[in-house]
């Protein structure tokens, strides 16, 4: 691992999406091949570079000493959720084909809003992740 090729900036800082999972190296690969993430660090934490951002996976635990009352786990149930990623494509019919292809599973086939056009994914956890093209349509 090359400490430069770490989320650690000198100045400012750097958004990094934590997911927590089940299983560090089931995950690692599904972003490795889905996203062709970057492994930076293999495990505890898995550490990946995303295209243009990080994102972190860690198994849950209970709280520690700076969140005393928290407890992270993985999604208790899929279909019930408070937040989740979103990936902006350019040729959405190339990502969902592609990624299908390495091994992701959409919900549906990408879907025309008017304003854009989108699809969500499930990680192997039952993280959702929106994959959506912006189309200037109002």
């Amino acid at each position: 691992m090359n400490p430069a090729d770490l989320p650690n900036p000198t100045d400012g800082f750097v958004l990094t999406h934590f997911l927590v999972v089940s299983d560090q190296d089931r995950s690692r690969e599904f972003y490795h091949s889905v996203f062709d993430g970057q492994v930076v660090r293999e495990r505890d934490p898995v550490i990946l570079k995303v295209s243009n951002s990080w994102i972190i996976l860690n198994v849950g635990g209970g709280p520690t000493d700076d969140k005393p009352t928290v407890t992270l786990t993985t999604p208790v149930d899929p279909n019930r959720t408070s937040a989740f990623m979103n990936v902006r494509v350019a040729d959405i019919a190339k990502a969902y084909k592609e990624w299908s292809a390495r091994g992701a599973n959409f919900l549906t086939e990408p879907k025309d809003h008017g304003v854009e056009i989108r699809a969500y994914i499930r990680d192997p956890d039952g993280h959702l992740i929106e994959v959506g093209q912006l189309t200037g349509q109002n």
